[in-house]
């Protein structure tokens, strides 16, 4: 089992000092997804080898093109390289017509199947779950349609007590008392009591992303008691003005939306390219969040050991 995000780009619109576009990968207990597709984003999963073949849903944030124009470079790798799984894009209207248009003019025609799912910019939607997790957007403020993206964990199955399994339990009941079931013999009386034989889940993890933003109190009943936030810090709050402009946020405001939203770790990225050095964003940040981290390409955050 994991639960784990891996940097590949954490600089603005302008790619600055080595710094990619934005995108993340995320890897949940074996399901592979990405978020945002900035400029060179294939060259970031090749250089810190995430294997790309097996990603199965991409979610664009906006249309803004630090998001999102690594993605057609992306679908012809896929493509050279014999994919044939279907892809699931989710994004805000108007990706597939671009997607669609390059691909007609380039007189291409893909080996899979893009599935394009629209995602609602103006209130929370679940997008996507299966057994294990679900997967919401949220609304941020920015100058076009833009969203977040919350990835969950569901509860996990209980677990056997190895030390008290014993001769007669069969690989029945043995499921039952994982679902959290007692165990009833056919004429009903009580076989295996749940909580005599097993041990209680391993815990359930969430990671909110809060792409290009404006500062928004508005966003803590989306992002409420995350294990791992990462939100936008564009500008130091020397350019705080420059933020409001911009509908960006500055980091002491990333700091603060962690701190108001109980979150237990944060990250911050999405740099402008006036910044070189980073360590002062994140002590900007570190005023009012104290266990706040630096979006560095290439690290991978694993939320079962922050």
């Amino acid at each position: 089992m994991a639960f784990q995000v891996t940097i590949l780009g954490s600089s603005g619109a302008l790619p600055a000092y080595g710094r990619f576009p934005s995108s993340q990968y995320l890897n949940i207990n074996q399901s592979h997804f990405l978020i945002d597709c900035g400029e060179g984003v294939q060259m970031q999963l090749k250089k810190f080898s995430v294997p790309f073949h097996k990603i199965d849903r991409i979610f664009i944030s906006h249309l803004h093109g630090d998001h999102y124009l690594g993605l057609m470079g992306l679908l012809f790798s896929m493509h050279l390289l014999k994919r044939t799984a279907d892809l699931h894009l989710y994004s805000q209207r108007g990706l597939d017509e671009i997607i669609t248009l390059q691909l007609k003019y380039s007189r291409s025609a893909l080996n899979f199947k893009i599935v394009f799912h629209q995602v609602p910019y103006s209130e929370s939607s679940l997008l996507y779950e299966d057994d294990s997790i679900a997967i919401h957007s949220f609304p941020l403020i920015h100058k076009i349609p833009c969203t977040g993206f919350l990835f969950s964990e569901k509860t996990k199955p209980r677990r056997i007590d190895k030390d008290k399994i014993t001769d007669g339990m069969r690989l029945q009941h043995i499921a039952l008392l994982k679902q959290g079931k007692d165990v009833i013999n056919e004429d009903g009386t009580l076989l295996y009591k749940n909580k005599d034989y097993t041990l209680d889940p391993r815990p359930s993890y969430s990671y909110a992303y809060c792409s290009d933003t404006a500062y928004s109190p508005e966003l803590l009943k989306h992002i409420n008691g995350v294990d791992l936030l990462y939100h936008e810090a564009t500008f130091t709050r020397e350019h705080e003005d420059k933020a409001m402009e911009t509908l960006h946020s500055t980091a002491s405001q990333a700091g603060r939306i962690a701190k108001d939203a109980g979150a237990k770790n944060l990250i911050i990225g999405h740099f402008s390219a006036r910044y070189k050095e980073l360590e002062p964003l994140r002590a900007e940040a570190k005023t009012e969040f104290q266990s706040t981290h630096l979006a560095i390409e290439g690290e991978t955050f694993d939320l079962e050991r922050l």
